[in-house]
């Protein structure tokens, strides 16, 4: 009996380990170092690029990548040549499950189908931006997605109303509910009525691009125009999905934009 009540003992040592094991907490999260921020019950990782321009903010979001990809190591170059050719600091985030970001209460996006188009996690990144917001002392926040990291960018232009400045889209999808059939799902066609026409937002398409069909984003332009946004449409002839937004046309187009604002 002794040794059955060891041996449960230990193993709900272990339930405990493993229940804890990737969680961290605010205080664990400071000590991390610089470039980690706690927002919205997460622990995220960032690369920062300084720039001199003050009061203005460049944000990468990536789109979904398997669990565990160093999202950062890929997108750090991006940012520097970002924040070199804007002259404005710019930092690429690591959404959960995502570089050394912690994965407390949300999933990585590759862990289950249309995450970026929950609530949750619309939340989520909106609490991210706007702590970021509040470390850079920005009026100005600059945003560029990728993919899934698009299509939130887009939804939370309507659902946190004047946060974001200037959306860049790249590759991304904006009516959820033409491939998915769940009424809890939310994206950017839901909020049309909210964004602020003042905001200016960047449609950036790939001619050959798989995943995100060109039709997909001149369709969402040609219903911004019915809005009366201030939206305009990139073209990047022959550019797949990957790295669509790193394309030399892409990032023409977005420093072409952010050197004006």
């Amino acid at each position: 009996m002794k040794k059955i009540a060891l041996i449960l003992l230990v193993f709900g040592l272990c339930l405990i380990e493993v229940s804890a094991k990737g969680v961290v907490n605010k205080n664990q999260c400071s000590n991390k170092g610089k470039n980690f921020i706690f927002t919205g019950g997460e622990c995220i990782e960032f690369y920062e690029a300084s720039a001199d321009r003050k009061g203005i903010l460049n944000i990468i979001v990536h789109g979904t990548w398997k669990e565990g990809t160093n999202v950062l190591g890929r997108y750090s170059t991006f940012a520097d040549d970002l924040a070199i050719q804007t002259d404005i600091t710019t930092v690429a985030i690591a959404l959960p499950g995502y570089s050394s970001s912690s994965t407390n209460e949300l999933k990585a996006l590759s862990s289950g189908k249309y995450l970026a188009s929950t609530k949750e996690y619309i939340e989520f990144l909106a609490h991210l931006v706007e702590s970021l917001q509040k470390k850079y002392k920005a009026s100005t926040i600059n945003y560029i997605g990728h993919s899934a990291g698009a299509a939130m960018g887009a939804t939370l232009m309507g659902y946190k109303t004047g946060l974001v400045t200037n959306m860049i889209c790249v590759g991304g999808y904006y009516d959820i509910h033409k491939i998915n059939n769940n009424k809890e799902l939310i994206s950017a066609v839901d909020y049309l009525d909210s964004i602020d026409k003042n905001a200016n937002l960047l449609l950036i398409y790939g001619t050959k691009d798989k995943i995100s069909k060109q039709e997909v984003t001149k369709e969402f332009y040609n219903l911004t125009k019915n809005y009366a946004f201030k939206s305009s449409l990139v073209e990047v002839k022959g550019a797949e999905h990957l790295d669509l937004d790193m394309t030399d046309t892409s990032v023409e187009k977005i420093v072409e934009l952010l050197e004006e604002k």
